[in-house]
């Protein structure tokens, strides 16, 4: 996942490939980087458009790096892909 903070609006843009050709979610958000906002705003993001509880919603690694690993508790990378193709 690929994260933008201190965009003009919260939004989940779509699927992209990284310089090593693996899938990445573009995301964008409000929020600046200060005291974990941003990592914040993306959890509560993804958890609204996934249709999940926030508590569902997991930063694994990525805390200070724009790129970030997020894991769904009860989702599989298929369930996920699937739930934001439709956005």
């Amino acid at each position: 996942m690929r994260l933008t903070p201190g965009a003009s609006a919260d939004r989940i843009e779509g699927w992209d490939a990284d310089a090593e050709g693996c899938p990445v979610l573009k995301v964008r958000v409000r929020a600046r980087p200060i005291e974990g906002e941003a990592n914040a705003a993306l959890l509560k993001l993804l958890a609204r458009a996934l249709g999940v509880p926030k508590s569902a919603v997991c930063l694994e690694r990525g805390g200070q790096s724009r790129t970030k690993t997020i894991s769904v508790a009860g989702l599989t990378i298929d369930d996920i892909r699937s739930r934001l193709t439709d956005l």
